[in-house]
């Protein structure tokens, strides 16, 4: 199936939404996709073209433009959302003073305000009619929108808000219309009972109060969406608009745009890199936090992979170009937010659903009465009033306010709890959730690395390895190092001072304390210096299996000790997934850790169902894969791998010590980052919908009373009619019980706010307060270092292929593979390498082959 993206213009609400999707599915679409947070669509089908889908939106009343393929920055969202936010506030700047004024000179007097002698009584009746007619004809012109989009959709048989809202708005001014003309009849012909009785007929200020206060709604609509695509914004200001590229040995700065796959880009310290690529000259340390989630710099040199979107902190290196354009690490998870925004199911919209039908009908009982009546011998003028009346009693203000005015509330008493609602449709759906999908680090643990054991090797003393290994981090700001300076100063344990540093990139470092050198490192260092054994790995094994990484403390000749370090779970994580499960609902666990390591941290928090060893776009793909079983999903993350499947879920939920990126994905942000919330969050969602069901329950209830009333079906018998007035006065009576009925919902108490005492206490103590102790004997590992030492042996290879120093670096790499010292000879078209006596040759050669080239001969 074909796919194709298309910009939307002019969409403002779902009803647009839905009317672009059913435009294009009335084509014969496969699948249609409309995003009002990235105004865009997303059409699969092998049959329509382009002219086709665009001609179908057009007809609707909307623009639509082909995105095409393109290398260039994606096209920022909030642009158009602020545009239209200064529109509708313009709007509000002419309407709120006019419709105000209009409702003074329209009640004041009955109410007993002072009052201009000239507006009263039946002489002043004609300049009362003209001055609001006068006062609401701005009002009615700054709000045309309503009438062009509500009778278009009206038209299109799609109605919608827009239609009930300009029905009701147009009704009250068409009848006001007539009212101030029969005014000025029954003043030139002196019959004052026809001036008194349409003097009160006049509901100017019952059209400008509802275009107003749904006005008002939109504003606060627009606000909203354009807040929930500011992850898309900083996703796209993450990609540089220049790179450093060398071509014929030349450096230039040259557009992004312009980059080719095989180009060689060199980056300097603080500069953020563009594209995904390998390094082939020079090292680094990289913040990869913007991309992964990952607060501890990642080390790379020569050989190892980097990807778009990280920062490079220190050193300078060359790059080769992998992926660009839109194959980036950084578009791809632009794309998959985009799509996610496109593809999340959308809320119940209950009063769009109730208008659906609502509308038609109060159209259809409207033009009956109105043609009964008249049947029955009734004047033109009552029969009109009937059917007007009808429309105006009919008014969708409450409608429109049943639903946002409980929403503001409920987010307002969230927000003073320190639960953020970005969207607040999210309340709307949060207590159907059915599954809720944690993030491990930074979301279920504390994201703050900290020592938890100690090992010491031979006896080598506990205090001696903390205060060498102290003053051997003492100038890193790794967070593995700075989980050992941390706690070598909680014990007092820095008084030494190291000199002579000396950085092993990826590895470690070393330094000179006491007049002694020491090294401190991971395996990959110990390996180089062949201070390594199957020992040593079981141990280092153990702790891995326990989540915890490992870092050597060793000398020229031996291993001296070796630090375990760890992520610390969060206070309320357990009892927080402890209360979720009760609730019935699946708690499942996301990670990049292997499989142990998540079992592990899931056993002690009480999550049974896992999923590990993902990649950052693999999260994405479990959302997707729970949404496909009929699960509604909550994703709870903090970093911008997690953005994706915040976007991607039902309910996205982040921490707020979480990257910027994972926060503007998100729903629902976590100010405390405590997971109770979540639970407070899900009873509030719950009293919310109650809430909104009782506003939709009146909004309709009056109606339900009223509209026979408007129909004069007592009339004959009683002689009651519904005059328009008390029709409006009950629409206003019915907006202000919804607005006091959803007030009732800061009476809501947040869950477990004043809870201190957290079962995570049944895990032991924290990490940072039980550090463990213990000493292991090991033979002497000199001996076996020595020993592995006479076994190496030195080899010489005749390799075909080479010609360039990118050759050379390539033939190294892989020698170094299987071998160490690994030395080109381009001239001579050589290379050396040590290797031990159990290498075979054949070994060499494959891995010489996989690089491209070929052994020829080995002495």
């Amino acid at each position: 199936m074909k796919n194709r993206k298309f910009d939307v213009e002019g969409m403002t609400c779902a009803s647009c939404q839905l009317t672009v999707e059913k435009a294009v599915k009335k084509l014969g679409a496969e699948k249609v996709n409309v995003s009002l947070l990235t105004n865009t669509m997303d059409v699969t089908d092998d049959k329509l073209s382009d002219e086709e889908i665009i001609d179908a939106v057009t007809n609707a009343g909307y623009t639509a433009k082909l995105r095409g393929d393109t290398k260039s920055k994606t096209k920022n969202p909030k642009e158009q959302l602020e545009k239209e936010a200064k529109s509708i506030k313009n709007r509000l700047m002419i309407s709120i003073p006019l419709m105000i004024l209009l409702m003074y000179i329209a009640m004041g007097e009955m109410i007993g305000l002072p009052y201009p002698k000239i507006l009263q009584g039946n002489e002043g009746a004609g300049l009362y009619a003209f001055v609001q007619l006068l006062i609401a004809l701005p009002v009615l012109y700054a709000n045309r929108t309503y009438y062009v989009h509500g009778f278009r959709a009206l038209f299109k048989k799609n109605p919608n808000m827009d239609t009930l809202v300009a029905l009701g708005s147009a009704a009250a001014v068409v009848y006001g219309v007539f009212a101030s003309i029969m005014i000025f009849y029954g003043l030139g012909v002196q019959n004052n009972e026809i001036v008194h009785q349409y003097r009160h007929d006049l509901y100017y200020e019952a059209a400008t109060m509802i275009l107003t206060l749904i006005t008002v709604g939109k504003y606060l609509e627009v606000k909203s969406k354009s807040k929930t695509t500011d992850s898309i914004n900083k996703l796209i200001e993450l990609q540089p608009d220049e790179v450093r590229v060398i071509r014929n040995g030349i450096e230039e700065m040259i557009s992004v745009e312009d980059i080719v796959i095989g180009d060689h880009i060199k980056v300097v310290p603080g500069e953020r890199i563009a594209i995904d690529g390998d390094i082939i000259e020079g090292q680094s340390s990289l913040d990869t936090s913007a991309i992964t989630g990952e607060s501890m710099p990642l080390d790379v040199e020569k050989g190892d992979k980097v990807i778009s979107g990280s920062v490079n902190n220190n050193g300078s290196f060359i790059m080769e170009a992998k992926n660009v354009g839109s194959d980036t690490t950084i578009s791809k998870i632009i794309t998959l937010m985009e799509e996610a925004s496109t593809t999340k199911a959308p809320i119940s919209k209950m009063a769009d659903k109730i208008s659906s039908v609502f509308v038609p009908i109060v159209i259809v009982i409207s033009i009956i009465s109105f043609i009964v009546w008249i049947i029955l011998g009734y004047d033109f003028s009552f029969a009109l009033s009937i059917a007007i009346g009808i429309l105006v009693i009919s008014c969708p203000c409450a409608l429109g306010l049943a639903t946002p005015v409980a929403m503001m509330v409920a987010t307002g008493k969230a927000a003073d709890n320190g639960i953020l609602v970005k969207n607040a449709e999210a309340l709307e759906v949060l207590h159907e959730i059915d599954t809720i999908v944690f993030d491990k680090t930074g979301t279920i643990t504390k994201g703050k690395p900290i020592l938890t054991d100690i090992i010491t090797i031979n006896d080598f003393d506990k205090d001696e390895a903390i205060e060498i290994a102290s003053a051997l981090e003492s100038d890193s700001q790794h967070p593995l190092a700075l989980a050992i300076i941390e706690f070598a100063n909680k014990e007092n344990k820095n008084n030494k001072k190291a000199r002579g540093f000396n950085s092993y990139t990826g590895k470690g470092i070393e330094a000179v304390v006491d007049d002694k050198k020491y090294y401190i490192g991971n395996d990959k260092l110990l390996k180089e210096f062949n201070i390594f054994s199957e020992d040593i790995k079981n141990i280092a094994n153990k702790y891995s299996s326990q989540g915890k990484t490992s870092v050597f403390l060793f000398d020229e000749e031996t291993i001296l000790a070796i630090f375990a370090i760890a992520d610390d779970i969060k206070d309320t994580s357990i009892e927080a997934i402890e209360e979720i499960n009760k609730m019935g609902i699946n708690t499942v666990m996301l990670t990049g850790d292997n499989e142990i390591t998540a079992r592990e941290i899931a056993n002690r928090v009480g999550i049974k169902d896992i999923k590990a060893d993902l990649l950052p776009q693999d999260k994405d793909k479990v959302i997707s894969d729970y949404q496909s079983n009929d699960k509604k999903v909550a994703m709870v993350g903090d970093g911008i791998n997690d953005a994706p499947a915040l976007m991607r879920s039902n309910i996205g939920i982040a921490i707020s010590e979480g990257t910027d990126i994972a926060i503007e994905s998100a729903d629902l942000v976590l100010m405390k980052s405590n997971l109770l919330d979540i639970v407070s969050s899900i009873k509030l969602s719950e009293k919310t919908i109650k809430n909104i069901k009782e506003n939709l329950f009146w909004a309709f209830f009056y109606n339900i009373i009223s509209i026979p009333i408007a129909m004069g079906l007592f009339y004959p018998r009683w002689g009651i009619k519904l005059n328009p007035m008390i029709g409006a006065l009950a629409m206003s009576l019915s907006s202000v019980f919804v607005v006091t009925n959803a007030l009732r919902l800061k009476s809501f108490n947040i869950e477990y706010k004043n809870k201190i005492e957290y079962k995570n206490k049944k895990v032991n103590k924290s990490l940072e307060n039980n550090v463990n102790y213990d000493n292991i004997n090991l033979i002497d590992i000199k001996q076996n270092q020595e020993k592995r030492g006479s076994s190496m042996k030195k080899l010489n290879l005749n390799i075909e292929g080479m010609s360039c120093e990118h050759c050379k670096l390539k033939v190294e790499e892989a020698l170094n593979t299987v071998g160490k010292n690994a030395k080109v000879d381009l001239a001579n078209k050589s290379a050396t390498v040590d290797v031990t006596e159990d290498v075979e040759l054949k070994e060499l050669e494959k891995a010489v082959e996989e690089a491209g080239y070929e052994v020829r001969g080995v002495k």
